[in-house]
């Protein structure tokens, strides 16, 4: 339970930082912040997960590309649900997307870094 809650604040942080530094994402209030990533996370193992089985031929033939606009339309999906969450439009989700992506990542391995990693490795 204690590793969803940080994965939770985590994922609440780097939206947040993604809205700071990322002109075409807007955030407005703590609420929006810590609701963003629990609908993402929703629509990600959904619909994001059903598109990417479906056009799996077409993200290997574009060398994984194509993924990159299923998180786009699945960010412009979860922005038109969560009220005070605003993405632009397409390029604004595309490359908010990768930017979230990249934050994401790196406080992650920040975080393991400092902790240590909680997970058993076989």
């Amino acid at each position: 339970m204690g590793e969803l809650l940080l994965h939770w604040a985590i994922s609440a942080t780097s939206i947040a930082i993604v809205a700071y530094l990322f002109p075409g994402i807007e955030l407005r209030g703590v609420g929006s912040a810590l609701l963003a990533p629990i609908i993402i996370g929703l629509i990600n193992a959904t619909i994001g997960f059903i598109l990417k089985i479906i056009t799996l031929p077409i993200s290997i033939l574009s060398f994984g590309l194509f993924f990159l606009i299923i998180n786009a339309l699945m960010l412009q999906l979860a922005a038109a649900i969560i009220p005070g969450f605003y993405v632009a439009g397409f390029w604004s989700a595309f490359f908010g997307a990768i930017v979230l992506s990249i934050v994401s990542t790196m406080l992650r391995s920040l975080f393991e870094k400092q902790h240590g990693s909680r997970r058993t490795k076989f």
